[in-house]
């Protein structure tokens, strides 16, 4: 299984190169001109929200509602060829969406070993705590998933990401 994580800049590039079967584009409710042209039709989920780490008056925030939904789609990747996720950067929304269906799909590991993981294919990473927050609670983790990434901290300051895979097993 391979979960692949970049910036808007480079889907062209990843889905060239791996080939992906699913994708998750994760922009502002702004930005959806910016959406990825794609051929996937129902492999492709669009969620638009703002990069924010809390609710806040005049943006959009993630929400259960989108957590579940990005849990459904990634419940139905079989996992055959790579899912694709981005964001603007590939630093926050991405990697805590790849954070997310790595401990979905992985009930049995740490989600300390996975957010590892994560930090050592991007040492950017700074995962969107309120996304890890509502997925923590949607699988039923215990709080486990937010310390997690709280552990890992704040990545590298960066512009933008780079294409990275985080492996789920």
């Amino acid at each position: 299984m391979t979960l692949l994580v970049c910036p808007l800049s480079q889907v062209e590039t990843a889905r060239a190169l791996h080939r992906p079967s699913h994708l998750v584009s994760l922009l502002s409710p702004t930005g959806e001109a910016a959406w990825p042209a794609s051929d996937l039709g129902d492999a492709h989920l669009r969620l638009a929200f703002h990069d924010i780490p809390e609710p806040r008056e005049g943006y959009t925030a993630p929400d259960a509602a989108l957590v579940a939904r990005l849990l459904d789609f990634a419940a139905g990747w079989d996992a055959a060829r790579p899912m694709l996720v981005h964001c603007w950067a590939g630093v926050s929304r991405s990697t805590a969406a790849a954070f997310i269906v790595a401990c979905q799909r992985g009930p049995e590991r740490a989600e300390r070993d996975i957010a590892q993981a994560l930090r050592a294919a991007a040492p950017y990473a700074t995962p969107n705590p309120l996304m890890v927050a509502l997925a923590d609670a949607a699988l039923d983790r215990a709080g486990r998933m937010s310390a997690a990434v709280a552990e890992i901290g704040r990545g590298a300051d960066t512009f933008e990401g780079a294409l990275f895979d985080l492996p789920l097993r």
